[in-house]
Protein backbone atom coordinates (compact mmCIF):
# COMPACT_ATOMS: atom_id res chain seq x y z
CA UNK A 1 0.00 0.00 0.00
CA UNK A 2 1.19 3.42 -0.62
CA UNK A 3 1.33 6.16 1.55
CA UNK A 4 -1.08 8.34 -0.66
CA UNK A 5 -3.39 4.82 -0.42
CA UNK A 6 -2.68 5.79 3.70
CA UNK A 7 -4.15 8.98 3.89
CA UNK A 8 -6.90 8.01 1.73
CA UNK A 9 -8.08 5.64 4.31
CA UNK A 10 -7.45 7.62 7.07
CA UNK A 11 -4.49 6.18 8.69
CA UNK A 12 -2.65 8.18 11.16
CA UNK A 13 1.30 8.80 11.14
CA UNK A 14 3.66 8.90 14.62
CA UNK A 15 6.70 10.83 13.93
CA UNK A 16 9.32 9.89 17.06
CA UNK A 17 11.65 12.94 17.42
CA UNK A 18 15.28 11.99 18.42
CA UNK A 19 15.83 15.51 20.34
CA UNK A 20 13.26 17.72 21.45
CA UNK A 21 14.97 20.62 19.91
CA UNK A 22 16.04 19.08 16.18
CA UNK A 23 14.53 21.22 14.22
CA UNK A 24 16.32 19.75 11.02
CA UNK A 25 14.98 16.65 11.47
CA UNK A 26 11.09 17.81 11.97
CA UNK A 27 11.73 20.15 9.05
CA UNK A 28 12.83 16.90 6.72
CA UNK A 29 9.77 15.11 7.89
CA UNK A 30 7.32 17.74 7.65
CA UNK A 31 7.95 18.43 3.73
CA UNK A 32 8.05 15.02 3.32
CA UNK A 33 4.33 14.81 5.26
CA UNK A 34 3.23 18.09 3.70
CA UNK A 35 4.28 16.27 -0.15
CA UNK A 36 2.04 13.38 -0.03
CA UNK A 37 -0.71 15.28 1.24
CA UNK A 38 -1.00 14.12 4.76
CA UNK A 39 -3.23 16.85 6.60
CA UNK A 40 -2.33 17.59 10.21
CA UNK A 41 -4.90 16.35 12.14
CA UNK A 42 -3.57 12.74 10.73
CA UNK A 43 -0.02 13.41 12.53
CA UNK A 44 1.30 12.74 15.67
CA UNK A 45 4.46 14.24 16.77
CA UNK A 46 6.48 12.87 19.55
CA UNK A 47 9.38 14.32 21.64
CA UNK A 48 11.40 11.69 23.55
CA UNK A 49 9.85 10.12 26.29
CA UNK A 50 6.78 10.78 25.19
CA UNK A 51 3.85 8.13 23.91
CA UNK A 52 2.42 8.09 20.87
CA UNK A 53 -1.25 8.81 19.80
CA UNK A 54 -3.59 5.69 20.58
CA UNK A 55 -5.13 6.01 17.10
CA UNK A 56 -1.58 6.31 14.98
CA UNK A 57 -0.72 3.65 12.73
CA UNK A 58 2.15 1.94 14.90
CA UNK A 59 5.69 3.40 13.95
CA UNK A 60 4.93 4.29 10.69
CA UNK A 61 7.24 6.77 9.88
CA UNK A 62 6.54 9.87 7.47
CA UNK A 63 5.74 8.42 4.04
CA UNK A 64 8.25 9.19 0.97
CA UNK A 65 6.78 11.31 -1.48
CA UNK A 66 6.46 10.67 -5.32
CA UNK A 67 8.78 12.23 -7.06
CA UNK A 68 6.71 14.56 -9.37
CA UNK A 69 6.02 16.53 -6.03
CA UNK A 70 5.70 20.31 -6.20
CA UNK A 71 8.30 21.85 -3.94
CA UNK A 72 7.10 23.15 -0.09
CA UNK A 73 6.83 26.85 0.44
CA UNK A 74 7.87 28.21 3.22
CA UNK A 75 8.59 31.56 3.80
CA UNK A 76 12.00 33.24 5.35
CA UNK A 77 9.46 34.91 8.39
CA UNK A 78 8.38 31.03 9.11
CA UNK A 79 11.49 29.57 9.31
CA UNK A 80 12.78 32.36 11.68
CA UNK A 81 9.93 31.60 13.99
CA UNK A 82 10.26 27.96 13.94
CA UNK A 83 13.66 27.64 15.00
CA UNK A 84 12.64 29.43 17.61
CA UNK A 85 9.24 28.18 18.62
CA UNK A 86 10.59 24.52 18.30
CA UNK A 87 13.00 25.11 21.39
CA UNK A 88 9.85 25.88 23.42
CA UNK A 89 8.88 23.34 26.20
CA UNK A 90 4.88 23.07 24.55
CA UNK A 91 4.25 19.79 23.71
CA UNK A 92 2.11 20.95 21.55
CA UNK A 93 4.85 22.56 19.33
CA UNK A 94 5.29 20.28 16.65
CA UNK A 95 1.71 19.98 15.62
CA UNK A 96 1.21 23.98 15.55
CA UNK A 97 4.30 24.27 13.20
CA UNK A 98 3.06 21.27 10.58
CA UNK A 99 -0.29 23.27 10.98
CA UNK A 100 1.17 26.27 9.74
CA UNK A 101 3.30 24.87 7.16
CA UNK A 102 0.19 22.84 5.93
CA UNK A 103 -1.44 26.15 5.80
CA UNK A 104 1.38 27.83 4.09
CA UNK A 105 0.68 25.76 1.14
CA UNK A 106 -2.76 27.80 0.69
CA UNK A 107 -2.16 30.75 1.74
CA UNK A 108 0.97 32.00 1.43
CA UNK A 109 0.82 35.12 3.14
CA UNK A 110 -0.94 33.64 6.47
CA UNK A 111 2.16 35.05 8.54
CA UNK A 112 1.53 38.34 7.63
CA UNK A 113 -2.09 37.28 9.58
CA UNK A 114 -1.53 39.39 13.34
CA UNK A 115 -4.71 37.98 14.31
CA UNK A 116 -4.67 34.41 13.32
CA UNK A 117 -4.33 32.03 16.59
CA UNK A 118 -1.20 30.22 15.20
CA UNK A 119 0.56 33.17 13.94
CA UNK A 120 0.03 34.40 17.70
CA UNK A 121 0.99 31.84 18.86
CA UNK A 122 4.14 30.78 17.14
CA UNK A 123 4.80 34.23 17.95
CA UNK A 124 4.51 33.67 21.63
CA UNK A 125 6.63 30.43 21.57
CA UNK A 126 9.60 32.59 19.87
CA UNK A 127 8.83 35.69 22.24
CA UNK A 128 9.36 33.01 25.77
CA UNK A 129 12.16 31.49 23.91
CA UNK A 130 13.99 34.76 23.35
CA UNK A 131 13.15 35.47 26.27
CA UNK A 132 14.78 32.75 28.37
CA UNK A 133 18.58 32.76 26.27
CA UNK A 134 18.54 36.21 27.08
CA UNK A 135 17.84 35.43 30.92
CA UNK A 136 20.87 32.68 30.44
CA UNK A 137 22.90 34.74 28.82
CA UNK A 138 22.17 37.31 31.51
CA UNK A 139 22.57 35.09 34.91
CA UNK A 140 24.86 32.14 34.37
CA UNK A 141 27.33 32.25 36.89
CA UNK A 142 30.58 30.34 36.54
CA UNK A 143 32.27 29.21 39.76
CA UNK A 144 35.97 27.92 39.87
CA UNK A 145 36.77 24.65 40.62
CA UNK A 146 39.66 22.44 40.83
CA UNK A 147 40.69 19.76 38.02
CA UNK A 148 41.28 16.58 39.68
CA UNK A 149 44.25 16.25 37.44
CA UNK A 150 47.08 17.79 38.59
CA UNK A 151 49.53 16.89 35.85
CA UNK A 152 47.58 18.99 33.97
CA UNK A 153 49.64 21.97 35.42
CA UNK A 154 47.81 25.07 37.80
CA UNK A 155 46.27 26.89 34.59
CA UNK A 156 44.96 24.14 32.84
CA UNK A 157 43.77 22.45 36.13
CA UNK A 158 41.29 25.59 36.15
CA UNK A 159 37.92 24.81 35.46
CA UNK A 160 34.78 26.90 35.96
CA UNK A 161 31.23 25.52 36.34
CA UNK A 162 27.68 27.05 36.26
CA UNK A 163 23.85 25.92 37.24
CA UNK A 164 20.96 26.94 35.30
CA UNK A 165 17.82 26.07 34.93
CA UNK A 166 16.28 27.24 31.60
CA UNK A 167 12.24 26.78 30.74
CA UNK A 168 13.10 25.85 27.47
CA UNK A 169 14.88 23.36 25.17
CA UNK A 170 17.55 26.24 25.00
CA UNK A 171 20.83 24.63 25.79
CA UNK A 172 22.30 23.46 22.72
CA UNK A 173 20.91 26.61 20.99
CA UNK A 174 23.35 28.63 23.00
CA UNK A 175 26.46 26.82 23.30
CA UNK A 176 28.16 29.06 20.38
CA UNK A 177 27.35 32.10 23.09
CA UNK A 178 29.49 30.86 25.65
CA UNK A 179 31.92 29.01 23.60
CA UNK A 180 32.22 32.74 21.87
CA UNK A 181 32.30 34.39 25.12
CA UNK A 182 34.61 32.20 27.12
CA UNK A 183 36.59 31.09 24.46
CA UNK A 184 40.02 30.16 26.58
CA UNK A 185 38.36 29.13 29.77
CA UNK A 186 37.39 25.53 30.54
CA UNK A 187 33.79 25.34 31.69
CA UNK A 188 31.24 23.51 32.02
CA UNK A 189 26.64 23.83 32.09
CA UNK A 190 25.08 22.10 34.16
CA UNK A 191 21.49 21.83 33.33
CA UNK A 192 18.31 19.82 34.70
CA UNK A 193 17.92 19.14 30.46
CA UNK A 194 21.56 18.14 29.78
CA UNK A 195 25.42 19.97 30.38
CA UNK A 196 27.46 21.33 27.93
CA UNK A 197 31.54 21.06 28.50
CA UNK A 198 33.84 23.07 26.86
CA UNK A 199 37.88 22.31 26.95
CA UNK A 200 39.10 25.72 24.83
CA UNK A 201 39.19 23.59 21.89
CA UNK A 202 35.92 21.05 21.79
CA UNK A 203 32.19 21.37 22.71
CA UNK A 204 30.79 17.91 24.35
CA UNK A 205 27.41 17.36 25.06
CA UNK A 206 26.31 15.27 28.84
CA UNK A 207 23.66 14.04 30.87
CA UNK A 208 21.08 16.09 32.80
CA UNK A 209 22.59 16.95 36.17
CA UNK A 210 21.46 18.00 39.43
CA UNK A 211 21.87 21.37 41.37
CA UNK A 212 24.03 19.60 44.18
CA UNK A 213 26.41 18.72 41.09
CA UNK A 214 27.27 22.63 41.09
CA UNK A 215 29.94 23.93 43.43
CA UNK A 216 28.26 26.17 46.06
CA UNK A 217 30.91 28.99 45.70
CA UNK A 218 34.86 30.02 45.21
CA UNK A 219 36.92 33.00 47.39
CA UNK A 220 36.17 35.27 43.57
CA UNK A 221 32.67 35.76 44.79
CA UNK A 222 33.33 38.06 47.62
CA UNK A 223 35.35 39.94 45.38
CA UNK A 224 31.77 39.76 43.12
CA UNK A 225 30.01 40.54 46.04
CA UNK A 226 32.38 43.79 46.81
CA UNK A 227 32.56 45.07 43.04
CA UNK A 228 28.68 44.79 42.44
CA UNK A 229 27.48 47.00 45.75
CA UNK A 230 30.13 49.38 44.54
CA UNK A 231 28.23 49.87 41.55
CA UNK A 232 24.74 49.95 42.75
CA UNK A 233 22.94 53.22 42.09
CA UNK A 234 20.13 53.67 44.35
CA UNK A 235 19.69 57.00 42.50
CA UNK A 236 18.53 55.04 39.30
CA UNK A 237 16.95 52.33 41.34
CA UNK A 238 13.00 50.84 39.89
CA UNK A 239 12.12 48.25 41.65
CA UNK A 240 9.80 46.98 39.42
CA UNK A 241 11.29 46.91 36.54
CA UNK A 242 14.51 45.01 38.11
CA UNK A 243 12.15 42.49 38.85
CA UNK A 244 10.36 41.89 35.68
CA UNK A 245 14.45 41.82 34.26
CA UNK A 246 15.89 39.63 37.50
CA UNK A 247 13.05 37.33 38.33
CA UNK A 248 13.85 36.20 41.57
CA UNK A 249 14.20 32.45 40.36
CA UNK A 250 17.50 33.04 39.25
CA UNK A 251 18.62 34.62 42.63
CA UNK A 252 19.63 31.62 44.38
CA UNK A 253 22.29 30.91 41.11
CA UNK A 254 23.73 34.71 41.58
CA UNK A 255 26.24 35.69 44.44
CA UNK A 256 25.27 39.27 44.40
CA UNK A 257 21.79 38.85 44.94
CA UNK A 258 21.28 38.24 48.38
CA UNK A 259 22.86 41.62 48.77
CA UNK A 260 19.75 43.10 46.61
CA UNK A 261 17.31 43.16 49.59
CA UNK A 262 19.77 44.92 52.18
CA UNK A 263 20.63 47.45 48.80
CA UNK A 264 17.07 48.49 47.92
CA UNK A 265 16.15 48.94 51.63
CA UNK A 266 18.67 51.35 52.03
CA UNK A 267 18.51 52.84 48.54
CA UNK A 268 16.59 56.17 49.87
CA UNK A 269 18.95 56.90 52.24
CA UNK A 270 22.15 56.11 50.00
CA UNK A 271 20.55 58.47 47.66
CA UNK A 272 20.25 61.19 49.98
CA UNK A 273 23.77 60.66 50.87
CA UNK A 274 24.49 60.88 47.20
CA UNK A 275 22.80 64.22 46.79
CA UNK A 276 24.28 65.57 49.86
CA UNK A 277 27.74 64.90 48.71
CA UNK A 278 27.20 66.45 45.04
CA UNK A 279 26.10 69.70 47.29
CA UNK A 280 29.16 69.55 49.81
CA UNK A 281 31.56 69.71 47.19
CA UNK A 282 30.99 73.55 46.51
CA UNK A 283 32.28 76.50 48.38
CA UNK A 284 29.63 79.57 49.59
CA UNK A 285 26.71 79.51 47.78
CA UNK A 286 27.04 82.37 44.92
CA UNK A 287 25.15 85.85 46.47
CA UNK A 288 24.07 87.26 42.93
CA UNK A 289 23.81 85.78 39.32
CA UNK A 290 26.48 87.25 37.69
CA UNK A 291 28.59 84.94 40.02
CA UNK A 292 26.50 82.04 39.16
CA UNK A 293 27.28 82.98 35.59
CA UNK A 294 30.95 82.72 36.20
CA UNK A 295 31.15 79.97 38.30
CA UNK A 296 29.37 77.33 35.77
CA UNK A 297 31.35 78.35 33.29
CA UNK A 298 34.43 77.10 35.73
CA UNK A 299 32.58 74.28 37.01
CA UNK A 300 34.00 70.68 36.31
CA UNK A 301 32.54 69.00 39.17
CA UNK A 302 31.58 66.22 36.94
CA UNK A 303 31.77 64.91 33.04
CA UNK A 304 29.41 67.06 31.32
CA UNK A 305 31.59 69.73 32.36
CA UNK A 306 34.51 68.37 31.04
CA UNK A 307 32.96 68.27 27.35
CA UNK A 308 33.76 70.96 24.67
CA UNK A 309 30.85 73.15 25.39
CA UNK A 310 29.89 75.93 27.51
CA UNK A 311 27.69 76.91 30.20
CA UNK A 312 24.31 78.16 29.58
CA UNK A 313 22.71 80.75 32.41
CA UNK A 314 19.67 81.56 32.61
CA UNK A 315 17.38 84.59 31.71
CA UNK A 316 14.68 86.85 32.84
CA UNK A 317 13.98 89.35 35.16
CA UNK A 318 15.94 88.79 38.69
CA UNK A 319 12.82 88.86 40.70
CA UNK A 320 10.85 86.82 38.46
CA UNK A 321 7.71 84.90 40.00
CA UNK A 322 7.66 82.78 37.57
CA UNK A 323 10.63 80.39 37.06
CA UNK A 324 10.67 78.10 34.07
CA UNK A 325 13.31 74.96 33.91
CA UNK A 326 14.58 72.92 31.55
CA UNK A 327 16.70 69.77 31.35
CA UNK A 328 19.82 71.23 29.97
CA UNK A 329 21.15 73.57 26.89
CA UNK A 330 20.84 71.67 23.36
CA UNK A 331 23.14 71.93 20.34
CA UNK A 332 21.63 75.72 19.71
CA UNK A 333 21.70 76.84 23.13
CA UNK A 334 25.25 76.29 23.54
CA UNK A 335 26.25 77.85 20.54
CA UNK A 336 24.15 81.09 21.55
CA UNK A 337 24.72 80.57 24.84
CA UNK A 338 21.05 81.50 25.73
CA UNK A 339 18.16 78.91 27.09
CA UNK A 340 15.52 77.28 25.03
CA UNK A 341 16.61 79.08 21.60
CA UNK A 342 16.55 75.97 19.20
CA UNK A 343 13.23 73.63 17.78
CA UNK A 344 12.39 73.20 21.89
CA UNK A 345 12.37 76.34 22.44
CA UNK A 346 10.72 77.56 19.58
CA UNK A 347 7.80 75.43 20.50
CA UNK A 348 7.69 76.38 23.72
CA UNK A 349 6.99 79.92 22.93
CA UNK A 350 4.23 78.61 20.57
CA UNK A 351 2.31 77.38 23.60
CA UNK A 352 2.80 79.84 26.36
CA UNK A 353 1.41 82.52 23.45
CA UNK A 354 -1.51 80.22 22.69
CA UNK A 355 -2.21 80.34 26.55
CA UNK A 356 -1.54 83.74 26.97
CA UNK A 357 1.70 83.68 28.79
CA UNK A 358 4.65 86.16 28.70
CA UNK A 359 7.89 84.64 28.23
CA UNK A 360 9.69 88.03 28.63
CA UNK A 361 8.43 88.21 32.31
CA UNK A 362 9.60 84.37 33.32
CA UNK A 363 12.86 83.48 34.33
CA UNK A 364 14.44 80.80 31.94
CA UNK A 365 16.56 78.51 33.07
CA UNK A 366 18.57 74.81 33.07
CA UNK A 367 18.69 72.20 36.17
CA UNK A 368 22.21 70.93 34.05
CA UNK A 369 24.45 73.71 32.51
CA UNK A 370 26.28 72.18 30.24
CA UNK A 371 25.45 70.28 27.57
CA UNK A 372 25.81 66.99 27.21
CA UNK A 373 26.52 65.20 23.77
CA UNK A 374 27.90 62.06 21.97
CA UNK A 375 29.89 62.96 19.20
CA UNK A 376 28.78 61.54 15.61
CA UNK A 377 31.21 63.15 12.51
CA UNK A 378 29.97 66.14 12.35
CA UNK A 379 26.84 66.20 14.50
CA UNK A 380 26.74 66.53 18.37
CA UNK A 381 23.38 63.84 19.49
CA UNK A 382 22.05 65.08 22.19
CA UNK A 383 22.71 62.87 25.39
CA UNK A 384 20.42 62.13 28.65
CA UNK A 385 22.33 63.96 31.65
CA UNK A 386 22.77 60.87 34.57
CA UNK A 387 20.89 61.46 38.03
CA UNK A 388 24.58 61.92 39.48
CA UNK A 389 25.02 64.87 37.04
CA UNK A 390 22.05 66.18 37.96
CA UNK A 391 22.80 66.09 41.42
CA UNK A 392 25.66 67.76 41.02
CA UNK A 393 23.69 70.42 38.90
CA UNK A 394 21.49 70.97 42.21
CA UNK A 395 23.77 73.49 43.59
CA UNK A 396 23.42 75.94 40.65
CA UNK A 397 19.89 75.47 40.01
CA UNK A 398 18.67 76.05 43.97
CA UNK A 399 21.57 78.99 43.70
CA UNK A 400 19.48 80.36 41.20
CA UNK A 401 15.94 80.16 43.11
CA UNK A 402 17.58 81.47 46.26
CA UNK A 403 18.13 84.70 44.32
CA UNK A 404 15.34 85.37 41.97
CA UNK A 405 12.74 83.68 44.51
CA UNK A 406 9.89 83.12 42.32
CA UNK A 407 6.41 82.09 43.40
CA UNK A 408 5.69 79.07 41.20
CA UNK A 409 8.14 77.24 39.23
CA UNK A 410 7.53 74.98 36.29
CA UNK A 411 9.53 71.98 35.58
CA UNK A 412 9.52 70.40 32.51
CA UNK A 413 10.86 66.91 31.98
CA UNK A 414 11.44 64.69 34.70
CA UNK A 415 15.24 65.78 34.51
CA UNK A 416 14.09 69.38 35.69
CA UNK A 417 12.19 68.08 38.21
CA UNK A 418 14.79 65.74 40.07
CA UNK A 419 17.21 69.27 40.29
CA UNK A 420 14.13 70.35 41.85
CA UNK A 421 13.10 67.92 44.33
CA UNK A 422 16.48 65.64 44.78
CA UNK A 423 14.47 62.75 43.71
CA UNK A 424 12.85 61.24 40.39
CA UNK A 425 8.71 61.72 39.85
CA UNK A 426 6.66 60.06 37.31
CA UNK A 427 5.22 63.06 34.86
CA UNK A 428 2.45 61.65 34.76
CA UNK A 429 1.62 61.06 38.32
CA UNK A 430 2.37 64.88 39.21
CA UNK A 431 1.67 66.70 36.58
CA UNK A 432 -1.34 69.36 36.90
CA UNK A 433 -0.46 69.08 40.76
CA UNK A 434 0.98 72.19 42.50
CA UNK A 435 3.92 70.46 44.96
CA UNK A 436 5.06 72.89 47.73
CA UNK A 437 8.62 73.61 48.67
CA UNK A 438 10.65 74.32 51.79
CA UNK A 439 11.14 78.00 50.79
CA UNK A 440 7.08 78.38 50.17
CA UNK A 441 6.82 78.34 46.53
CA UNK A 442 5.16 76.10 44.10
CA UNK A 443 6.57 73.35 41.75
CA UNK A 444 4.38 72.10 39.05
CA UNK A 445 5.32 69.57 36.46
CA UNK A 446 5.21 68.73 32.83
CA UNK A 447 6.11 67.44 29.69
CA UNK A 448 9.77 68.73 28.01
CA UNK A 449 8.57 70.65 24.77
CA UNK A 450 11.44 67.89 23.11
CA UNK A 451 9.18 65.35 23.84
CA UNK A 452 6.30 66.61 22.12
CA UNK A 453 8.89 67.03 18.73
CA UNK A 454 9.58 63.46 18.91
CA UNK A 455 5.86 62.38 18.58
CA UNK A 456 3.81 62.78 15.80
CA UNK A 457 -0.06 62.27 14.28
CA UNK A 458 -2.50 61.52 17.45
CA UNK A 459 0.10 60.99 19.67
CA UNK A 460 1.52 64.30 19.64
CA UNK A 461 -2.12 66.08 19.04
CA UNK A 462 -2.82 64.47 22.73
CA UNK A 463 0.54 64.93 24.17
CA UNK A 464 0.08 69.04 22.94
CA UNK A 465 -3.27 69.26 24.26
CA UNK A 466 -2.07 68.27 28.14
CA UNK A 467 0.93 70.32 27.90
CA UNK A 468 -1.56 73.30 26.80
CA UNK A 469 -3.43 72.52 29.68
CA UNK A 470 -0.52 72.41 32.13
CA UNK A 471 0.34 75.77 31.32
CA UNK A 472 -3.07 76.85 31.45
CA UNK A 473 -3.36 75.50 35.13
CA UNK A 474 0.07 77.66 35.42
CA UNK A 475 -1.25 80.63 33.87
CA UNK A 476 -4.21 80.52 36.76
CA UNK A 477 -2.52 79.65 39.60
CA UNK A 478 0.52 82.29 39.24
CA UNK A 479 -1.96 84.76 38.98
CA UNK A 480 -3.82 84.11 42.37
CA UNK A 481 0.16 84.01 43.66
CA UNK A 482 0.61 87.27 42.55
CA UNK A 483 -2.24 88.94 43.71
Amino acid sequence: MTALQHVKLGIYYVVHLPEPDDFDFWRERARALVQCDVPPDRVAWVEPGGSGDLFAHGECRAPVPPVDTSPVRANRRFVSLAKNAILHSDAERFALLYRLLWRLQNNPRIMEDKADPDVRRIEELDKNVRRDSHKMHAFVRFRLVESPSVSEGPELGEHYVAWFEPEHHILRANAGFFMRRFSNMRWSILTPQGSLHWDTETMSEGPPAQRSDAPGGDPMEDLWRSYYASIFNPARLKVGAMLKEMPKKYWKNMPEAALIPELVAGAQKRESTMVEKGTLEFEERPETLEAIDKAIHACRKCPIGLLDSHAVMGEGPQDAAFMIVGEQPGDQEDQQGRPFVGPAGQLLDVHLEKVGIDRRVAYVTNTVKHFKYVQRGKRRLHQNPGAKEIDTCRWWIESERAIVQPKLVLAMGASAARGILGKTVSISKVRSTPIPLEDGSELWVTAHPSYLLRLDGRAREEQERLFDADLAAVKVRLEELTQ
